[in-house]
């Protein structure tokens, strides 16, 4: 049986620490978004079908991501 060293275990855990990261930047972004927005996000995507509304939220997740893939870096 061999013991993982743990400077092997570092680039595991800033993974999961940039992850976290991430994710809970994207619920930071999410919600303002829907709370600075006059109408419902939820209603206008699903319901009344607005591409533009989609393209432009998306569109802000892949700002984030790069941002966040850079801090990594």
């Amino acid at each position: 049986m061999t013991i993982v060293p743990a400077t092997a275990l570092h680039p595991v855990l800033d993974s999961l620490l940039y992850t976290g990261l991430g994710l809970a930047l994207f619920a930071v972004a999410l919600v303002v978004a829907a709370r600075v927005s006059p109408f419902s996000l939820r209603k206008e995507i699903e319901e009344d079908q607005n591409v533009a509304l989609g393209i432009m939220l998306g569109s802000m997740f892949l700002g984030i991501a790069i941002i966040v893939a850079a801090a990594i870096d």
